[in-house]
């Protein structure tokens, strides 16, 4: 054994190895002196040192050969990305400063040669110069037209004046309200036009002039605003639906031309065009690609087809084909034969069809709309049911088990309350009354929508219950022992019947048994209803009728309105109608009844001096709301914002913005529920409440007055539209005017929404209102109620007299 194998044996073994192979050295090599025995000891004990240091940190050798590695790497891609960088970039790099990537094109350009420049993110500070005017920053009026956000679909129906009435319409009540939007174009428009239609006439009856029209008005008009646009004439029923989901699939960021393809006149080409009776997508890409070779395409291309000459001009200018396949989606569609029953087509051709050609007759298009809409409804229960099937499978792997799978099926579970202020109350009812009143009373008849609500539940859990036991069984309501309903927001409302049926066997014998049934309707879908844009920087303009009686409360009403109207700069304008009876208006200019009111409204307009409120007179032996009404109307312009308002309304800023997002024009109008507080010499008797007792019991004692109408909130052009209809009324009954107000006429001559909703910030003092017996029974008998559910509640009535009684007793 040679030094080099004795090293390498020591290099591995451990300390006790070395000292038991330490004979055996000595007496293999006699001949070492003992000063090489010593250098072999040195390098024995160095070896040794050197193994368990690298026994200590084997574990991190992967570790430290991997950054090694990855830094390598890193210095190699940074020289290789950096290599023809100039002498500028590289001094930055050589001094350890950080430069941007645009930066470095910048120096690659030859746009900045200064290396020392900071190019750090900084804040840029905003110092605004006093001697230039503040220009206010417009925004546009949706998210979506700022964040470039389109529309999907918009629809067009080729129709003409012959057929815009009859299958123009049938496809307008079928299909036309699933989509954004949907326009109906002619050539010429029919003397009556179909309402709530949107018909765009183009001046000419000729088929290729109209197509030609309409294409050049979709991308002028409509061009930036959708993504796909879909023409069909209006002999096509359309499944609406389907369109809409072939649309969501595809891209709208290339050009497209799909439909069914036909080949040309000849049919040498390879190339297709779309029929145009089944209908067909044009991308917006396409749509703005063809623009420039419209007036080309007029002059160039004869044909008598529309959909063909569309075609000619799509293939000869850009090249594209029509498809009927596109990215594993098909453009399905049937084609209806003469003298057949939709009722019984049942091949797969044509469930699965997008659209339905030709459609001879209105008739014949609303039967393929029930049949399609069937089709759809049991796809979607078969869709339900095999759902429930695999919610119950999976259900038995869960924890709960079975159990836990609540009824119904793929509903959410019933709400649990964690208190008992969170506990939902069941509402008792029967056939004929209901347990559970509006106005806090034990019982009431059932009537309206609730007793439609009853008999439809009747008689839907008669028939599931048939649906269930035939044919074994077939029941027959006798009658309703107990009916229990609750609304549960997290689900929908449920229902508890105790039914006495009759059931009947199939021999024939009956027995009249009693059955709990249990059934919900869930809530479905929530629906955004879309809104017109309003802005709550729209000017009110606020009415006060004033009578002799009404002089007291006046003060209070100009304070609330200086402190929340004109302190606060807001965009309202106040007017008084003054009403005099025609005694007092013999009199005014000896006595006038409205001194004292004209004498703060001069104060007022004094201590702000660009203020000027200005008042009406009226004289007239019934104030009638809408007799008022037509004066006003008549002295401001059409588009004004009114607000009707009472000298009890306590005027503030946030009901002001209320009125302004509620009341749209040719929409809506809004007629709020005010808050009226009860008396307080029946609320707190004897004791007088202090500021902090008011404020604790704000919204508390009162409630929310639903037989006032007097405020509302409308456009002048609305209430002009709806008198205009009243007119003829009116000749045949001059006494309709004193009759009614503002309300009734919206409800009963304007097809606007009318919405009544409570309106918190809208709160009133309580005050005996005078009830005046000439106007009609029902605004005399609202008054009445008004006046004597005012009062106070049940509960400090029940008090009232008690102690009444007590001190009577005594």
């Amino acid at each position: 054994m040679n030094v080099a194998s004795w090293l390498r044996l020591q290099m591995v073994s451990t300390v006790s190895d070395l000292t038991f192979c330490a004979s055996p050295v000595e007496e293999t090599y006699p001949d070492l002196t003992s000063s090489d025995w010593s250098g072999l000891q040195k390098t024995a004990w160095s070896a040794m040192r050197l193994s368990s240091f690298l026994a200590v940190f084997r574990p991190a050798l992967p570790l430290i050969l991997g950054l090694s590695l990855g830094c390598s790497l890193s210095l190699l891609m940074v020289s290789w990305t950096q290599g023809d960088t100039d002498e500028a970039c590289g001094d930055e790099l050589g001094n350890g400063r950080l430069i941007h990537s645009s930066h470095i094109r910048d120096l690659q350009d030859g746009q900045d040669g200064d290396g020392n420049e900071d190019f750090q993110p900084r804040i840029v500070p905003y110092h605004k110069d006093p001697n230039k005017p503040h220009k206010k920053v417009l925004r546009t009026r949706y998210i979506h037209t700022e964040l470039g956000i389109r529309e999907r679909l918009l629809v067009g129906i080729l129709s003409s004046r012959a057929t815009l009435n009859t299958l123009g319409v049938a496809v307008n009540k079928t299909v036309a309200h699933h989509f954004h939007r949907t326009f109906f174009f002619t050539g010429l428009r029919s003397t009556k036009a179909p309402h709530g239609m949107a018909v765009v006439a183009h001046g000419d009856d000729r088929p290729v002039w109209l197509m030609y029209e309409t294409i050049r008005h979709l991308h002028q008009h409509h061009g930036n605003e959708y993504d796909w646009f879909y023409l069909a004439q209006d002999d096509t029923y359309t499944q609406a639906e389907r369109v809409m989901e072939l649309v969501n699939h595809l891209s709208a960021g290339q050009d497209m031309y799909m439909g069914r393809a036909e080949e040309f006149i000849g049919g040498e080409e390879r190339a297709r065009y779309c029929h145009g009776g089944y209908g067909y997508l044009l991308s917006r890409s396409l749509l703005a690609r063809l623009q420039p070779h419209l007036d080309s395409c007029r002059n160039d291309i004869l044909s008598v087809r529309p959909d063909e000459w569309l075609g000619r001009c799509i293939i000869d200018y850009l090249g594209l084909s029509c498809v009927e396949k596109h990215q594993e989606m098909t453009y399905r569609y049937f084609e209806l034969q003469k003298n057949v029953d939709p009722e019984r087509e049942d091949s797969a051709q044509f469930k699965g069809a997008f659209t339905v050609h030709p459609v001879s007759e209105p008739f014949l298009m609303y039967r393929l709309h029930k049949r399609y809409n069937q089709i759809e409804l049991d796809w979607t229960y078969a869709q339900i049911q095999q759902l429930q099937k695999q919610i119950n499978n999976i259900s038995e792997l869960t924890p709960e088990g079975k159990s836990g799978a609540t009824w119904p099926i793929g509903i959410n579970p019933p709400f649990r309350p964690k208190t008992r202020f969170e506990v939902i109350n069941w509402e008792y009812f029967t056939e004929e009354h209901i347990y559970s009143c509006a106005d806090s009373s034990p019982k009431c008849e059932l009537r309206g929508a609730d007793r439609a609500d009853v008999n439809s539940v009747l008689e839907t859990a008669v028939g599931r219950l048939n649906e269930r036991y035939q044919p074994q069984l077939r029941f027959r309501k006798r009658r309703l022992l107990n009916g229990y309903r609750r609304f549960d927001p997290t689900r929908g409302m449920e229902y508890v019947l105790d039914l006495a049926l009759e059931a009947f066997t199939q021999k024939g014998h009956s027995q009249v048994i009693a059955k709990r049934v249990s059934l919900l309707k869930p809530l479905s879908a929530v629906e955004i209803i879309p809104m017109p844009y309003v802005t709550e920087a729209t000017r009110v303009q606020v009415i006060l009728p004033v009578t002799a009686h009404d002089q007291d409360f006046v003060g209070n009403f100009l304070d609330m309105y200086v402190m929340n109207a004109l302190d606060t700069h807001d965009n309202a304008l106040l007017t008084f109608l003054f009403v005099y009876d025609p005694f007092d208006a013999q009199r005014v200019s000896q006595t006038d009844v409205f001194a004292g009111v004209k004498a703060m409204i001069g104060e007022v307009e004094k201590r702000y001096g660009d203020v000027k409120i200005p008042w009406i007179s009226v004289k007239t032996e019934v104030p009638s709301q809408v007799k008022l009404m037509d004066i006003i109307s008549k002295k401001h312009p059409v588009d004004t914002l009114f607000f009707l308002a009472s000298v009890w309304t306590e005027v503030n800023a946030d009901f002001l913005n209320r009125c302004r997002m509620n009341a749209i024009s040719n929409w809506q109008v809004f007629f709020p529920i005010h808050f009226q507080e009860y008396s307080p010499a029946l609320v707190y008797r004897d004791q007088q409440p202090s500021a902090a007792s008011f404020a604790s019991e704000a919204l508390r004692d009162g409630h929310f007055d639903r037989h006032v109408f007097e405020e509302a909130c409308f456009y002048n052009a609305d209430y002009m539209a709806a008198r205009t209809k009243m007119a003829a009324d009116i000749l045949d009954n001059d006494e309709l005017l004193e009759s009614m107000d503002v309300y009734e006429i919206f409800v009963r001559y304007s097809v606007l929404h009318v919405f009544r909703a409570v309106e918190p910030a809208l709160v009133q003092k309580y005050v005996h209102r005078e009830c005046n017996p000439r106007f009609s029974e029902d605004i005399y008998h609202r008054c009445v109620l008004s006046n004597l559910e005012g009062l106070a509640s049940r509960s400090h009535l029940a008090m009232a007299l008690f102690e009444q009684e007590q001190a009577n007793s005594t």
